[in-house]
């Protein structure tokens, strides 16, 4: 690897992309590297981190917006809202922990371009919905604006969308403005315990068909109730059902989710703190830290995840969020993904991301969940007109994008 290169503000950030546009020099595009072991290995001649790029640009509570410069610690901006009573909706999942990092230290240029959300993604959406507009500069080395006040450019896309699951392939972003959210008055999760999947399946199910609006759904079987952090951690399987509001509201919907799930068996319930420290563990995926076993992130219908679990080996540990669409599963008899892949092809059909695997396994294994001949003709066509050069993180999500 050659220089590391620093700006430290969106002039220097558009000459640095246009001397490597101009000598065709890749770039690996970081922030402060949290997330460098996810993906492939990119093809880079000089490292381009964005750490120094970073303070709020505006910050306005009572419109619920705010703007910050790319390389801003997450953490700075989850503190300084909190200060407000308000969040990020979608609380991005932290990556670091798991791919032997800290907590903490990821930026928000980085949750935004890999398009992070975590278990409240059932009610708030992903990352990029909550994403206004930016400014970036593209492979040729132009400064750009899209999005704020305004929907869509003049080229008719949705470009601070498009930067979200681009993981810094299209274009650099200097500043993103994103809506925030208050934060609920109340919180608390529901827990059942001992169920199997498919009973814990109908229980999410049920309880998300039903009217107490739950926000979050996740099934910790026992091999992991253990390494979640709770006050509910132990040896029995864990299925929780989070709901949040004003206080009436949320008692008055734990007393209808009590009477809806009452066929299930056993039910505990965790006040807010306690709810707020399990949700904050799946968040960072305490489950799979400390270890170097393979962990894959499966998106799949959640009537369709028993199935696909079931074609998985024995030795496969898999933790559900998402009422059973997201699925996490670390599976040491897990060669290159294609057993995985053909158990989601067999089940329906999915998308499957290499998370955390050896040097080895992410360069020969299709990283990122292989794209039909449509799509990936536009992603190549997008990658051209943004990155015509090819010099943002080549080959990080697929060969020669």
């Amino acid at each position: 690897m050659g220089e590391s290169f620093r700006p430290k503000n969106a002039a220097e950030l558009e000459e640095l992309v246009k001397w490597a546009a101009a000598e065709r020099e890749p770039l690996e595009v970081v922030g402060t590297g949290t997330k460098t072991a996810l993906g492939r290995q990119v093809q880079g001649a000089h490292t381009l981190a964005l750490s120094e790029l970073k303070g709020i640009v505006d910050y306005e509570p009572s419109e619920l917006v705010l703007t910050a410069k790319a390389g801003t610690p997450l953490a700075e901006i989850e503190t300084l809202l909190e200060s407000e009573g308000q969040e990020l909706a979608f609380e991005p999942v932290d990556y670091g922990p798991v791919l032997g990092g800290e907590v903490g230290k990821g930026t928000f240029g980085g949750a935004l371009a890999a398009n992070l959300a975590g278990p409240r993604r059932l009610k708030a959406g992903a990352a990029r919905d909550h994403v206004l507009g930016l400014q970036a500069v593209a492979g040729r080395g132009e400064l750009f604006k899209a999005g704020g006040r305004v929907v869509k450019n003049v080229t008719g896309y949705d470009l601070a969308r498009a930067f979200c699951s681009s993981w810094g392939t299209l274009a650099v972003a200097s500043e993103i403005t994103v809506k925030v959210a208050p934060k609920a008055a109340q919180e608390k999760t529901l827990c059942l315990f001992g169920l199997d999947g498919q009973q814990a399946t109908n229980a999410m199910s049920a309880a998300m068909g039903s009217s107490a609006e739950v926000s979050s759904a996740a099934y910790i079987p026992p091999a992991l109730a253990a390494s979640v952090k709770g006050e509910f951690a132990g040896t029995q399987s864990i299925t929780a059902l989070r709901l949040e509001g004003i206080p009436a509201s949320v008692e008055y919907r734990i007393g209808t989710l009590k009477r809806e799930l009452s066929g299930f068996g056993a039910i505990d319930v965790l006040e807010a703190d306690g709810s707020r420290k399990l949700w904050r563990s799946l968040r960072q995926l305490d489950a799979f830290t400390g270890s170097q076993t393979t962990l894959w992130r499966v998106s799949v219908a959640p009537t369709n995840a028993e199935s696909f679990i079931s074609g998985l080996s024995q030795d496969a540990v898999v933790l559900r969020d998402w009422a059973g669409g997201l699925l996490w599963v670390s599976d040491p008899a897990e060669n290159d993904g294609t057993a995985l892949r053909e158990a989601l092809r067999k089940c329906g059909g999915g998308h499957a991301t290499l998370v955390r695997g050896s040097p080895t396994l992410r360069a020969s294994a299709e990283v990122f969940q292989p794209l039909d001949p449509g799509l990936a003709a536009l992603t190549r066509r997008l990658k051209q007109q943004f990155d015509p050069h090819g010099i943002l993180n080549p080959g990080r999500m697929y060969p020669g994008v």
